[in-house]
């Protein structure tokens, strides 16, 4: 086990986690090659198989189970040194100051949630507001680190993705559309739209979808916030797409609905950028590599492990 990497161990767990390649690979953003390639070194490193495929499912192997505990302790005994290495180096008192756009919302603040357990001295500074505004306070310098999902292409920036972000169609539960399954892009393009303001992120997306397939949007209601547009969609007042994280929230009683639309969901990603040449500090440098490491973890084993699985 010696010539056993971290990284090796990181990736088994996750396919452990999941009892799959496929999804292993999605959290850690790696082929899934990749991922089979770093569990079959680690299965050679090791003398024994670590899995075992019995028809579509894929089981762990007694070696499997109980190397499977010991990265648990492994990872568990990096984190306590990861908290000790973090208040020598000062992170038992400072501020984090963090912007992100207004649909972050729904998961930011649970993912800061064990992070703020973990480094209790440290106060948080979150800023939730529109693209633009997130633009123009990376401009100006103001917050640490920003997260949004749409990073600027003329802005020298060091970004990266942290977790998904998927754009649904959304109607009212009475909607006759609910029923129906497949839709045509030909068929939603029909319908009335409500939508966030000209120029946000999602609304670019769905106009980039709808021009893709020479058709138009028929924008009937712009609103400023996503708690609005679920209210006027539960209203009937017509459809809209929003994304999946926003009904992180509302339990099975939700008023709206997703509809079985083609070419949706829309995958984005989240992503947690600087400008580049930036010297981060402590806090931050620990925030992000959180974000990174354990973010989409975080907000599965949340109110979201529904919604994304």
């Amino acid at each position: 086990m010696q010539n056993a990497t971290l990284h090796q161990l990181r990736v088994f767990a996750a396919v452990a986690r999941h009892n799959s390649f496929t999804r292993a690979a999605e959290e850690l953003f790696l082929t899934q090659p990749t991922v089979s390639m770093q569990v079959k070194q680690l299965s050679r490193t090791v003398g024994l198989p670590l899995f075992e495929q019995v028809g579509k499912k894929l089981y762990l192997t007694q070696a499997g189970k109980e190397l499977y505990e010991a990265c648990q302790d492994i990872f568990e005994r990096i984190s306590r040194f990861e908290i000790t290495v973090a208040n020598l180096k000062g992170l038992k008192q400072g501020t984090l100051r963090i912007a992100v756009v207004t649909t972050a919302k729904y998961v930011i603040p649970r993912i800061l949630g064990p992070f703020c357990q973990r480094y209790p001295g440290i106060d948080i500074s979150l800023s939730v507001t529109n693209h633009q505004h997130i633009i123009d306070g990376f401009l100006t310098n103001q917050n640490d680190l920003y997260i949004l999902s749409q990073p600027p292409e003329d802005i020298d920036v060091t970004v990266q993705p942290f977790l998904e972000n998927p754009l649904v169609v959304l109607a009212s539960r009475e909607h006759p559309l609910v029923k129906e399954k497949n839709i045509t892009l030909e068929r939603l393009a029909q319908e009335p739209f409500i939508m966030r303001e000209p120029g946000s992120g999602t609304r670019k997306e769905v106009q980039r979808m709808f021009e893709s397939h020479s058709l138009a949007l028929k924008v009937k209601l712009d609103l400023g916030s996503n708690e609005a547009i679920k209210q006027a969609v539960a209203g009937g007042l017509g459809v809209s797409v929003l994304s999946k994280h926003t009904l992180a929230l509302d339990g099975p009683n939700s008023h709206v609905a997703i509809l079985d639309v083609q070419n949706f969901p829309i995958q984005r990603h989240w992503y947690v950028m600087y400008p580049s040449g930036k010297q981060l500090s402590a806090i931050a440098m620990v925030f992000h590599d959180y974000l990174l490491n354990e973010g989409k973890q975080v907000a599965q084993e949340t109110a979201f492990r529904g919604l994304l699985s």
